[in-house]
Formats: structure tokens, C-alpha cells, sequence
């Protein structure tokens, strides 16, 4: 039987200050778990909810689907790059079908990109979101548990860190598309391949290098760790980056980057350095944003199909929030090359 007093202080049963000692906290911090907050220690939270379920402490649910049950919140990175604009698209367009409306925000964490603020995760339950979609965004441990203990559905679109087994995920082949990116530059006869790539941590980024070395194995050709040069998937560190590699004793001929946005910083140092695309050296990105068909010349690059997988992520949300989990937690989409005028066989 479900009591509608104040989850504080139930109708019968034991006081919140039995459950607090039970549990070997502080009224305040036992309070935090009866009333969802998110600012407990995952063992903390643990334990004081061992200690309600154990003396049966009732709780009124903080979270109430029927409240609004066709609303999910998307929460994406930022609002000024294209690729939160084909994440959105995808997910606008998949939501429609489903009869769902949508809240977005962004950047939600001022000091760390990609990790909702403290806070941020209560106000899930007060507007009654049925569901979220995470687009490339690192939670804590505690957040992860929050979601848990509320039932509060979710799916992680292109995470940028490893995400616990029975979390839902969504992503692109990306270690095909190492691959094929460097298939591409070794059949124009290119020998001397670099990598400017992602974040060391990151699962995505690492999965293409690990797509590169197998190309590389496979031709006969062998690995050089110092053409592999790692600059988090920025422009400016990316166009770093490629200064040293142009300073190494035999530097590439091409250089694969793991993203279009570091694909333009190899542009930027290659035409500081008074080289030319592809004359000199030729360029692969990884991404397929408008700005590889703005870019001069146009890019090469892998394709991940960004509004697909964001369209995809919403309906395994849809499976979710009907209490009916995938077969798989994980699930990939397919890339491809996109063959512009940025590569071409090496000079001489």
C-alpha cells in the first residue's frame, strides 16, 4: 500500500531518524536518498536504501510518469556546432513519429563539457520527464545511480567514456571507418600515414587507431607511434599537432584526423607551412559535417551517420520506457568513405 504523506515523515513505520541511524548517517544526508537528490556517494545511497527497504520505509516516488508522460529531455553538448544541429535533426524528426516532445539542453557543465552540472539531474523529476537522451556525455557514478534508483530510462548517444555493461548506448563502426580511411590512403600509395587523433580515453577515438594499426598490419606496413599524435578533438590542438608532425625527420605524406573539426587544423598548419591540399599531402577526416564540404578543397572523410544514430538512440528510449530493454546494449551503425579533392597518390 502506497501512502501519500510526506516521504519525509510516513503515516506509519519507521522515522527517517531509525533509517539514518540503520544506515549509519545523518538525518539530512538519509533525507537527500528518501527525496532523490543527486549529492550522495554512491555507497551512501546504497546503504540508506538498503536500510529503507530493509525496515520498510514507504516512500512516495519522486518520479511520476503520468505526470507527462510523452516528454524526454535530450541533453547535447552544445548548440553551436553541426554536430549537435544533426543530432537534434535526427532526434526532432524520430520523436515526431513517436508522438513525443522534447526538452534540450546543453551545455550543462561550464567547467567540464559533456558532464550535466550537479543539480541538473533533479529537475528531471519535477518537470516528469519519461526519459533522456545523453549525446557525447560523461557522467559520474552517482549520476548513473540517481537514474537507477528514480527508473528514469536512458540511452548514451556516442559517449565519450566507457558506460557500465547494462547501459544502452548508441555509436558508429568506428574502428571500419580507420579502416577504410586508411585503406583509402595506402591504395593512392601512401606509406607514411599519420593520425591526429581523439582523446586518449575516449572509446570512439580509440577504436580508429585501432582501425588504422589493423590497415597498416594488413598492408605489410609497420606501426611508428610518433606518427599517432592525440589532440581531444580540437581545431587549434589538432593544428599543434600537425606543426610536429611536419617536423619529424620523415614527416607523412597524408594524415588521417580523426574528426573534420581537426581535419580543418591540419588544413590551417599545412597552409602556415606553405603546403598544399593534396598536392603535398593528402587529408581523411572522420564525421562528414557540413564543414567537409565548405572546407577548400572539399574534404574526404568517413562518414557516421549522426541524425541515424540520434533517430535510432530515441526509439531503443521508446523500447525502454515501454519496459521492453533491447537484445543488445550496444549498437552500431555503419560508416563509409566520402571521396572529395583532399586526397591524392603521393608527389613523386
Amino acid at each position: 500500500m502506497v501512502r501519500t504523506g510526506s516521504p519525509s515523515a510516513p503515516a506509519a513505520g519507521p522515522t527517517l531518524a531509525v533509517v539514518a541511524r540503520e544506515a549509519g548517517v545523518s538525518v539530512p544526508t538519509a533525507s537527500k536518498v528518501v527525496n532523490g537528490r543527486e549529492d550522495v556517494a554512491p555507497e551512501t545511497r546504497r546503504r540508506v536504501t538498503e536500510a529503507l527497504d530493509r525496515l520498510g520505509y514507504v516512500r512516495r516516488p519522486r518520479f511520476d510518469a503520468a505526470r507527462a508522460p510523452r516528454l524526454i529531455d535530450v541533453v547535447v553538448h552544445s548548440l553551436d556546432s553541426s554536430w549537435s544541429g544533426a543530432v537534434l535533426r535526427g532526434v526532432e524528426q524520430a520523436a515526431y513519429d513517436a508522438g513525443l516532445d522534447i526538452v534540450v539542453s546543453a551545455g550543462l557543465a561550464r567547467a567540464r563539457p559533456g558532464r550535466p552540472e550537479r543539480g541538473w539531474l533533479d529537475k528531471l523529476t519535477l518537470r516528469g520527464s519519461a526519459g533522456v537522451l545523453f549525446n557525447l556525455a560523461e557522467l559520474t557514478e552517482a549520476q548513473y545511480a540517481w537514474l537507477e534508483q528514480h527508473r528514469i530510462p536512458f540511452v548514451m548517444i556516442d559517449p565519450v567514456r566507457e558506460v557500465p555493461p547494462d547501459v544502452v548506448s548508441v555509436g558508429a563502426a568506428n574502428w571500419q571507418g580507420g579502416v577504410t580511411a586508411t585503406e583509402h590512403l595506402l591504395a593512392l600509395g601512401h606509406r607514411r600515414v599519420a593520425v591526429v587523433a581523439g582523446p586518449r580515453r575516449a572509446p570512439c577515438g580509440a577504436a580508429r587507431i585501432a582501425g588504422y594499426r589493423s590497415a597498416l598490419t594488413s598492408a605489410g606496413i609497420g606501426y611508428h607511434p610518433e606518427y599517432v599524435l592525440h589532440a581531444g578533438f580540437d581545431e587549434a590542438e589538432a593544428r599543434r599537432r600537425t606543426h610536429e608532425l611536419l617536423d619529424l625527420p620523415e614527416p607523412p605524406t597524408a594524415v588521417f584526423a580523426c574528426s573534420d573539426r581537426m581535419a580543418l587544423g591540419v588544413y590551417a598548419a599545412l597552409a602556415e607551412r606553405g603546403l598544399r591540399v593534396p598536392d603535398d599531402i593528402s587529408v581523411v577526416g572522420f564525421d562528414d559535417l557540413p564543414e567537409a564540404r565548405w572546407a577548400a578543397p572539399p574534404l574526404t572523410t568517413v562518414r557516421q551517420p549522426l541524425a541515424e544514430m540520434a533517430a535510432t538512440a530515441l526509439r531503443l528510449l521508446v523500447r525502454l520506457m515501454d519496459g521492453d530493454p533491447p537484445e543488445s546494449t550496444r549498437t552500431e551503425l555503419s560508416t563509409r568513405l566520402v571521396e572529395r579533392n583532399s586526397t591524392a597518390p603521393p608527389r613523386g
